[in-house]
């Protein structure tokens, strides 16, 4: 790894510069802001951050107070950078609303057919449903879009009076020096150029100031990170996990839909040692929802996530649903995979974290969306309960209190090991054990006869040298089933303001060619799956003159590089709001 650089934030004053004093600095000496002053400041209109703010708003209407709360989202609107599979767990949204329903949440397609399949290059295996433990089961979940989700809350949220601002990316933390406590954040900067020299549609930005900053920026946020790394918060913690979920949605003809289908497998096309699966959902309007996860603890830095997606989809048993139907959109993002050993000291002077940027995915269910509004709701709950006690800028430890007694900690604890296991013993035998594990505690109260186990090191370590490993050929795509990067990347409705300087950072600009590209490859190029990352040669035919090119307009703001590079020199930073992925129905 490279010199002084840590997984997850910076580790001294040259790295902060470029992670954590964003936009330029240059740009911005001497400005002055206007400063907006709230109860609550939520960085993110993600689940986690919408649920936090309809139960301030709901807290302080049944108490006949008021509660100013402010929602910031870096997309051009809500639900715009929301991607999920998605079986949605009801669970938190019957707390959060008893009447969703009648309230008109977009929730229509019960699950009515659950499939479990293991695959091999040709044939499949299915795993009777009565051999997975309940929790595995999606009885009472529903199919449908957390992107249209997110919308539906954040009307209501607004209803009740919340402040949402989408194309207001938060840039970097308002720190109340020398003491640390966050303070608030800074949004709305823009018009910077290339060299970070202001433009003439320049705009300094705001700074929101809150009681209490919630941050809920979702997997690997560039705020989160500054504040996990000056604060210590993981200094506890296991590292954490990631997998990288890439997902298409089709509208297929009416004959091959089956509304209501769960579909998930495991196995081919990746080998033993390389943990991942997929999902294939079917549900409102001819649509199916088809992705793959792929953990971000492979070896091999010449595989691809992208490619071993695109050719999953030529699998008989994926392929039948998929043939004579329209892909009409595309996405990935990172997905928080270390569950309870990895969640971070989740308070720190002057707010919280929460949803994923915290960690509270439930690896085996491959479902989050329920885990991440609850610890919002408890965190709201905390933050209420010190507003109107008269307190700020504090730490809210009833809020750590209240996860470690919550059902979203329960669950985590109950398959703490499977991810674990996986990693250790690869899929078949890891898969066994770890059903075995979540049976036992589904037995015995949570008791786990292996304790519990650790991950140990971080997915950029778990990257091996390019001489151990060969490239995979992959096969071309046929445009019917599998696609490439480029055509895949415009139908994310991925844009981003061309003159403004590159979000993607690197610490130091020499590593991918001294460093990645002798010994790893340079694995950036495949990872990614924008086609954000090229090596480009002086001579093409004799490979001479290398150089490393970073394409920032294609990036889906997915994070798998500031996550997966071997040298953790790859900083990923917010670009100026609006920019992005636009992601319709996903």
């Amino acid at each position: 790894m490279a010199e002084n650089a840590i997984e997850g934030g910076a580790a001294n004053a040259w790295q902060e510069a470029v992670i954590d004093k964003l936009p330029p600095a240059a740009a911005l000496a001497g400005v002055e802001r206007e400063v907006m002053e709230y109860d609550v400041v939520i960085v993110g209109g993600g689940p986690s951050g919408l649920a936090a703010a309809i139960r301030l708003k709901q807290r302080a209407e049944k108490d006949g107070k008021e509660v100013t709360v402010a929602v910031l989202e870096k997309s051009a609107e809500i639900g715009g950078h929301i991607l999920s599979g998605a079986v949605l767990d009801p669970r938190a949204l019957k707390e959060l609303f008893p009447d969703w329903k009648e309230r008109g949440a977009p929730l229509d397609t019960p699950v009515t057919k659950d499939r479990f399949l293991i695959l091999g290059p040709q044939g499949e295996a299915s795993l009777p449903m009565f051999m997975l433990p309940p929790l595995m089961h999606n009885d009472g979940c529903y199919i449908g879009s957390l992107g249209n989700m997110c919308r539906w809350l954040a009307e209501q949220a607004e209803g009740m009076g919340v402040e949402v601002y989408p194309g207001m990316a938060a840039s970097h933390v308002v720190w109340d020096e020398p003491t640390g406590r966050v303070k608030g954040v800074v949004a709305g900067v823009f018009g910077i150029d290339r060299e970070g020299k202001p433009t003439g549609d320049f705009q300094p930005g705001i700074e929101l100031h809150g009681k209490y900053v919630f941050i809920a920026e979702g997997v690997r946020g560039s705020l989160a990170k500054t504040i996990m790394a000056r604060h210590n918060l993981c200094d506890t913690a296991e590292p954490q996990k990631f997998g990288i979920g890439i997902k298409e949605l089709w509208q297929v003809p009416a004959d091959k839909h089956q509304p209501g289908l769960a579909q998930h497998s495991t196995g081919w096309p990746l080998d033993e040692f390389t943990g991942g699966g997929s999902f294939l959902y079917h549900f409102g309007d001819r649509y199916v929802s088809v992705g793959y996860v792929v953990h971000l603890n492979y070896k091999n830095p010449f595989l691809s996530p992208f490619d071993e997606f695109q050719r999953f989809k030529h699998h008989p048993s994926i392929a039948e649903h998929l043939e004579g139907g329209t892909r009409i959109s595309y996405g990935a993002r990172a997905i928080t995979e270390g569950g309870f050993q990895s969640v971070p000291k989740l308070s720190f002077p002057g707010g919280v974290l929460i949803g994923c940027s915290a960690g509270f995915v439930n690896v085996p269910r491959i479902k989050g969306s329920h885990n991440a509004m609850k610890t919002g709701m408890l965190a709201a709950d905390a933050a209420y309960d010190a507003v109107t006690a008269g307190r700020a800028g504090d730490q809210l430890v009833e809020y750590q209190t209240a996860w470690e007694k919550s059902w979203v900690c329960q669950e985590l604890k109950r398959v703490r090991n499977a991810k674990p296991l996986l990693s250790r013993c690869g899929t078949t035998l890891g898969g066994a054990l770890g059903l075995f594990d979540m049976w036992f505690q589904t037995l015995f109260g949570g008791f786990s006869v292996f304790g519990t186990l650790k991950h140990k090191k971080t997915d950029a370590a778990s990257t091996e040298k390019a001489a151990k490993h060969k490239p995979i050929a992959y096969p071309k795509p046929d445009g019917k089933l599998s696609f490439d990067k480029l055509s895949s990347v415009f139908i994310s409705n991925t844009n981003h303001a061309e003159d403004q300087p590159a979000h993607l950072k690197l610490l130091d600009p020499s590593i991918p060619i001294r460093v990645n590209l002798p010994e790893y490859g340079e694995p950036a190029r495949l990872y990614c799956p924008a086609g954000v990352y090229e090596v480009v040669y002086g001579d093409e035919a004799a490979k001479t003159d290398p150089r490393f090119v970073i394409n920032a307009q294609n990036c889906v703001h997915c994070k798998t590089c500031d996550i997966k590079d071997p040298s953790q020199n790859i900083v990923w930073t917010t670009p100026e709001g609006g920019g992005g992925p636009n992601y319709p129905n996903m």
